[in-house]
């Protein structure tokens, strides 16, 4: 049976290259915790906490962090693969360069954080919070970006194809050098009100 672990504090440990398969977490805190290229499949964390926690080089698969706080937390090359973080945060996390692909990344809030060169593929998130936030030479391609919250995103150079655009007000964002497609450019067309035909 899968192992649950709930309402625990973990600080200060070594979990280097640690396997986390088809273990549960609910409402633990982990403080200065050691994952380093530790791999998680199957895992689940839902409320947990993190605080200095180091993801160096991590590697998750099919796991889930919801309703997690992240804070000072340093994901250096991390890289998740189909795995759901639904309303989670992350506050002055080291985040450069991440690696996601697939899963589901909605309602996760962001706001202000450095993001660029990182790689979002087929990612779902929907009404992530991105506001102010530096994407800067990113990939966000074939990303459900419906409803997200995108005021002073800095875009610049990024690779944005095949993404719902349809929160994005061009005006409020820094674009310059952005790749889209030509679906895209229709509805970027449309918001900034040209008439397509």
């Amino acid at each position: 049976m899968p192992e649950t672990i709930e309402d625990t504090t973990f600080r200060h440990d070594d979990w280097y290259a640690e396997e986390l398969a088809d273990r549960h977490f609910v409402r633990c805190a982990f403080q200065h915790v050691d994952l380093t290229e530790a791999v998680s499949r199957g895992a689940s964390f839902t409320e947990c906490s993190f605080g200095n926690v180091a993801f160096n080089a991590s590697r998750h698969v099919d796991s889930a962090f919801t309703r997690c706080a992240f804070r000072r937390c340093n994901l250096f090359e991390a890289e998740f693969v189909g795995c759901k973080l639904v309303g989670s945060t992350f506050e002055q996390c080291d985040l450069r360069p991440l690696r996601v692909t697939g899963g589901d990344w909605s309602f996760v809030a962001l706001p202000g954080a450095d993001l660029r060169g990182v790689s979002f593929s087929g990612v779902r998130m929907r009404e992530v919070e991105l506001t102010g936030a530096n994407l800067t030479g990113a990939t966000v391609a074939e990303v459900d970006l419906s409803g997200a919250q995108l005021d002073g995103v800095r875009f610049t150079g990024a690779d944005l194809r095949g993404s719902d655009l349809t929160a994005l007000d061009p005006t409020t964002v820094e674009r310059a050098g952005a790749v889209i497609d030509a679906v895209q450019a229709v509805v970027l067309a449309g918001a900034l009100g040209f008439e397509v035909r």
